[in-house]
């Protein structure tokens, strides 16, 4: 079996394999936020201390939304598109929180959360843990800001100008 990085290659697709390679890194994020409390770079054999106790979370709608985030994200940089992506409510939290780390909006807002091996640990560790974050993402009324009960995080509804363009998804 090929894989889209080899069929984008023989077909000289530009931009398929950095696409591909997104794709694959936003899925192991998202797999990882479910399943592993140590070890997210994987630079020892796994074992069973490496996996969480409690599994939350939904590994089946991860690559739906990882790949709908992937490829809106190349249309929108391809053709400068003011355009916001909705995506809920259900279990697609791993799958958001990976494709913003991945593109460094999530550590800006939760700066302790670094770009990194250390940062990627803390990820993984806080994802659906006690005293860390939810396992699901919600709607949120657009007038106000909401604390999620179980992480303690106060979230926001950004200010849309009117020219955007909503791109929803809703995997239910």
């Amino acid at each position: 079996m090929t894989t889209l990085s080899e069929r984008a290659h023989e077909a000289d697709v530009p931009g398929l394999e950095d696409l591909d390679a997104w794709f694959r890194a936003a899925n192991y994020l998202a797999v990882g936020q479910i399943y592993l409390l140590d070890n997210p770079l994987l630079r020892e054999p796994l074992t069973p201390e490496h996996i969480k106790p409690r599994l939350l979370g939904h590994w089946g709608t991860s690559p739906g939304l990882n790949l709908v985030y992937a490829h809106l994200n190349r249309v929108i940089n391809a053709g400068d598109l003011d355009t916001i992506f909705i995506c809920g409510p259900g279990h697609g939290g791993p799958a958001m929180v990976a494709n913003t780390w991945l593109e460094g909006t999530y550590s800006e807002r939760y700066p302790h959360v670094t770009r990194d091996g250390e940062g990627m640990q803390r990820l993984f560790r806080q994802f659906s843990f006690p005293g860390a974050s939810q396992a699901t993402q919600r709607q949120r009324r657009p007038d106000r800001s909401t604390r999620a009960a179980s992480s303690g995080t106060r979230w926001h509804t950004p200010t849309v100008p009117p020219s955007t363009t909503p791109t929803c998804w809703s995997p239910a």
